[in-house]
């Protein structure tokens, strides 16, 4: 399928340093959304609960956010599940039930009841949804309990304990953020209130910081590892721009992502990954024609080589991304919420990274050529044509 006609010549660097300004306008911007008004970070990378209730009665996510408000949960995110009316996914960014202050004097407590030589070790789970306890002897557990209710803390279970270790060790199951959540629910709400929690998952802020950094150098190896291949593949004048456009791509479509405030989690790491590869395999599909005419047309300037082996992919170039942008607009109109926005990454990257191959990645490299690898003869020629 031929979109531009064979032999036709469009002079794209005519243009490049308009687009290029927009681009770095545009990149700065980006970099500066990631400071102000910063990433909406998922429970992935900033640390919350992720709770999947049914209701039995009829409500709207609206509803159910207004209300998780109205109780103080901070960062409150509802989101229906698709097929069933009654049944929602709610994120709150409370990871624990147990503030560290609470912790302490809980910890105090139960050292004034068992001993301090007794209590050998103290342990909260990240979650705020149990306690252990290791003794050197055991304790009176309705005692125990006492304690710990005396506290405010509420028990969900009788305290267990546990066989098969050689010193004494107790666990206390408490009622955590999402038994908290529910039970306000199921108040308010009456008859409409939710059931049991369907799914209970948690990460927290330390799991969420080491998620985030280790998505930051997944990033960074993928392009630092395809830098490599560029330039064994083709040559170092072409790897800076190949690297540089992926970069842009990334850089550009996380800024709109920040601005439009979608949550950042791991299923946007993995759509800006995939941009870098779909970035990187436009842009060296648009090399090799270059590199191709170059020994073809010894005596044409590099700008002049740029400018027709663009034309002559012109077509490919439209039919690839075009048919790959209706798909990924296809699963964002009637995908699911998480797919939605994964499609929404990939749409918005793709229609940058097609025009990068161009105007970011074909620049750097005839600036690189012209500064770096021409020969006078040729620098003379490409001052002629630029004239």
């Amino acid at each position: 399928m031929e979109f531009v006609k064979p032999g036709t010549y469009i002079d794209f660097m005519r243009h490049r340093g308009p687009v290029v300004g927009a681009s770095l306008f545009l990149v700065v911007a980006s970099l500066v959304s990631l400071v102000f008004p910063g990433p909406n970070y998922g429970i992935d990378f900033a640390g919350g609960t992720e709770i999947q209730l049914e209701f039995q009665g009829d409500v709207s996510s609206n509803e159910i956010r207004e209300l998780l408000g109205e109780l103080g949960y901070r960062s409150a995110d509802v989101v229906s599940v698709e097929g069933k009316p009654r049944e929602f996914i709610l994120r709150v960014g409370e990871v624990t039930a147990l503030p560290e202050e609470q912790q302490n004097r809980l910890e105090e407590a139960i050292v004034e009841l068992v001993g301090e030589d007794n209590l050998r070790e103290f342990r909260v789970s990240p979650g705020g949804d149990k306690i252990t306890l290791r003794l050197n002897h055991d304790v009176d557990h309705h005692a125990l309990k006492e304690v710990i209710t005396a506290q405010g803390i509420r028990v969900r279970e009788d305290p267990v304990l546990l066989t098969g270790s050689e010193d004494v060790r107790i666990e206390v199951f408490l009622e955590g953020v999402a038994d908290e959540l529910v039970d306000k629910l199921q108040e308010r709400l009456g008859e409409r209130g939710p059931t049991e929690p369907e799914r209970i998952e948690w990460v927290g802020p330390k799991a969420g910081a080491q998620l985030r950094d280790a998505a930051i150098k997944s990033l960074l190896y993928a392009i630092a590892f395809i830098m490599v291949y560029v330039a064994f593949r083709f040559d170092l004048r072409f790897a800076p721009g190949g690297v540089l456009a992926m970069f842009h791509d990334a850089v550009i479509t996380l800024g709109i992502y920040v601005l439009v405030q979608k949550e950042v989690n791991l299923t946007t790491v993995a759509a800006l990954l995939t941009i870098l590869g779909y970035s990187i395999n436009d842009t060296i599909v648009v090399y090799d024609r270059i590199r191709e005419n170059m020994g073809r047309y010894r005596d044409k300037p590099l700008r002049e080589l740029i400018n027709l082996s663009t034309s002559q992919m012109l077509s490919r170039t439209i039919v690839t991304s075009g048919t790959t942008l209706l798909s990924v607009l296809a699963f964002f109109i009637w995908g699911t919420p998480v797919i939605k926005d994964i499609s929404f990454a990939l749409f918005c990257g793709i229609l940058i990274g097609t025009y990068s191959s161009i105007y970011i990645a074909a620049p750097v490299t005839e600036y690189m050529d012209r500064r770096f690898f021409a020969s006078p003869k040729k620098t003379a020629a490409a001052k002629r044509a630029r004239a």
